[in-house]
């Protein structure tokens, strides 16, 4: 019994069949569909077997080579990859990547203006956090003077369970206070 189904190029053989001299057993026969790297596919050449692209732009994810051909162009990217040894590739491709897309975010500043606003927001947080920080000591302050005034209402001399504030001020940016004393305003009311 043999069950011959035919089309243009391929072959099908049922198991249960004899096979022929000229056709291979069906269990050996892998077919494995080559597809061109996103990078060629793009590009509209034929991917070669030694394709610098290929294993960085995988058929998968074209809109990643999309983003850098955009910026740095392909006979760029071609070359930059060349000059790398293998093992820095992969991170070079991933880089070129990122800032591709920051540049199409942001045409002038691309990555540095990423940069920049990252480093206002720490510098904005450090402020938040110094003001945080001395107002924990005031609040310290003001507990320990507290505690010293209702010991002295009670007959006590000096308070035996409450120590004075332990955090130093040494580290802590005076300038910063003195530069946000109008700030301070809102703390009191």
């Amino acid at each position: 019994m043999e069950s011959t189904i035919s089309s243009s190029s391929s072959r099908s053989v049922s198991p249960s069949s004899s096979s022929s001299p000229n056709s291979p057993p069906s269990s050996s026969v892998t077919v494995v569909v080559v597809s061109p790297c996103a990078a060629c596919k793009i590009l509209r050449r034929r991917c070669a077997e030694k394709c610098v692209l290929a294993p960085y732009f995988p058929p998968s994810d074209p809109i990643k080579f999309t983003t850098a051909h955009r910026v740095f162009g392909a006979s760029n990217i071609i070359k930059f990859l060349q000059e790398l040894p293998e093992s820095q590739r992969a991170d070079a491709v991933s880089s070129m990547v990122y800032e591709a897309n920051a540049r199409l975010r942001d045409p002038v500043y691309g990555c540095a203006g990423s940069i920049c606003q990252l480093q206002k927001q720490v510098s904005d947080l450090q402020a938040q956090l110094a003001k945080a920080q001395a107002e924990i000591v005031n609040m310290q302050c003001q507990q320990a003077n507290l505690m010293a005034l209702i010991c002295m209402e009670m007959g006590q001399s000096t308070p035996q369970t409450i120590s004075p504030p332990q955090q130093s001020l040494d580290n802590f940016p005076m300038n910063y206070l003195d530069d946000n004393i109008g700030s301070w305003e809102t703390l009191w009311t």
